[in-house]
């Protein structure tokens, strides 16, 4: 149980002030549309909705991780993009990152 401990600490002297970051934690979410995915990620060439979480100095500049992110990995932006500030589940580094970044495929409009 002890090993475990120091992996939280971080939370906690965040929480309190013990340590600082020019960062704040957000979650992205974005429709879009997927297509020949780089890097090992996987999704269904079509339309898709793009999630990441990450770090970084406000709301503009994780947009821009986002836009960079997608772009270097083969999904498009077409449609809807949230992004909300959330409790951190991975401690700060030096620069800003994204991580978790995953793919949900939908089906699109048909016409019937």
């Amino acid at each position: 149980m002890t090993d475990e401990a120091p992996g939280n600490d971080w939370k906690l002297t965040l929480r309190y002030g013990r340590a600082a970051t020019p960062f704040q934690h957000y979650a992205l979410i974005a429709d879009g549309v997927a297509g020949a995915l780089g890097d090992g990620f996987e999704c269904r060439p079509g339309p898709a909705v793009m999630a990441m979480k990450g770090w970084a100095t406000d709301a503009d500049a994780a947009a821009d991780m986002r836009r960079f992110t997608s772009g270097r990995i083969g999904f498009e932006m077409a449609g809807r993009v949230e992004i909300h500030e959330t409790p951190p589940d991975q401690p700060p580094r030096e620069n800003p990152f994204g991580c978790d970044i995953s793919f949900v495929p939908y089906d699109g409009d048909t016409d019937e």
